[in-house]
């Protein structure tokens, strides 16, 4: 066993964890979950069958993860955020095979009690703000805040705003980095 899990948690058969990664209290991971290396799951986590996460996952305390999501490397899940896996839920009809995918691009954070309507995809180095509720899918940069969540601007993969010029272009203030908006989408050029 090459990873860390606090007595407190419960870590069932047939789980793929990789090196590095820490499981603390009272976190559970269920049969079927893979989890990537230096993952850190928060406190009272749960990951539910098929959901994979990438390298270096941040999952901070009370998060539910439920079949159907995956989480590309370097992606941060704030405090008590969830995500959704069935659209319309009720407690006497079984719709487990009604399960919608929701893919979490590399580098995205999602903010502090956020819900992601499951179906619905988040962009590489998108942000979603604390207490958003994402109702549609959300692109790559994309800043995004409230309820239902409404794009609010553009992030850099250092997570600060951008402010793009008459030229469509911006510059993160922390990496240097330097950025384009064309048609509506934000890349990030080479140096």
């Amino acid at each position: 066993m090459n990873y860390f899990s606090h007595e407190t948690s419960v870590v069932d058969a047939e789980c793929q964890i990789g090196n590095g990664t820490k499981i603390w209290h009272f976190s559970h991971l269920m049969s079927g979950c893979v989890v990537g290396e230096n993952c850190n799951i928060g406190q009272n986590v749960v990951i539910s069958p098929g959901v994979i996460l990438g390298n270096n996952v941040k999952i901070q305390n009370n998060v539910s993860i439920y079949t159907g999501v995956i989480c590309d490397d370097d992606v941060f899940l704030g405090p008590s955020m969830v995500f959704t896996n069935v659209i319309n839920p009720r407690s006497a009809i079984n719709r487990k095979n009604q399960y919608a995918k929701t893919h979490v691009g590399k580098g995205a954070s999602i903010g502090a009690n956020a819900t992601i309507v499951c179906g619905h995809d988040i962009g590489e180095y998108a942000f979603i703000g604390a207490g958003a509720v994402v109702t549609k899918t959300v692109k790559p940069y994309a800043l995004v805040i409230g309820n239902p969540a409404r794009q609010s601007g553009w992030m850099s993969e250092y997570g600060h705003k951008l402010h793009f010029n008459a030229e469509g272009k911006a510059i993160c203030p922390e990496s240097g980095d330097h950025y384009l908006l064309k048609e509506q989408m934000v890349s990030k050029l080479e140096k």
